[in-house]
């Protein structure tokens, strides 16, 4: 069975990429792995008093995210497609292009929560049409 990796922060750009890779891992008979990446802040991002959550919470948050995200969408473990959650901490664009080594497909949005809005290709969706070893597909953000 083929694999299809997607990943997901919570943007409309990610949750129509998200749409876009059920579809066509329900197509290709494949497992959809959903991917939410989070990164523990560095220093040059520590709020004004310095408090940060414990990793454990941040993980624990990003996991109950990519959870309400799926469970939104209709996937889960018993879901045709067959979607299954896959919650990974380290740099997103990397991380997303590690995580789909081997799959046949990765698909990302175009843009996601962060940058310039005017831009075509967010930093992520760039590094991974550059650098995965898979076939990437970026879905668009349809413009007004």
């Amino acid at each position: 069975m083929g694999r299809i990796v997607v990943g997901v922060d919570g943007s409309e750009g990610a949750r129509r990429a998200l749409r876009f890779a059920a579809e066509e891992a329900r197509l290709r008979g494949a497992t959809l792995e959903v991917v939410m990446v989070w990164q523990y802040p560095t220093m040059t991002t520590m709020p004004v008093y310095g408090v940060l959550p414990p990793a454990e919470e941040m993980e624990t948050s990003a996991r109950a995210t990519v959870r309400k995200i799926m469970a939104d969408e209709g996937l889960d473990s018993t879901s045709d497609p067959v979607a299954v959650e896959i919650v990974a901490e380290g740099p997103p664009a990397k991380t997303l292009s590690t995580a789909a080594t081997g799959a046949d497909l990765l698909v990302v949005g175009s843009r996601g929560h962060g940058g310039f809005t005017g831009l075509l290709l967010g930093s992520v969706s760039h590094h991974c049409v550059s650098h995965a070893t898979c076939p990437v597909v970026v879905v668009p953000i349809p413009h007004d």
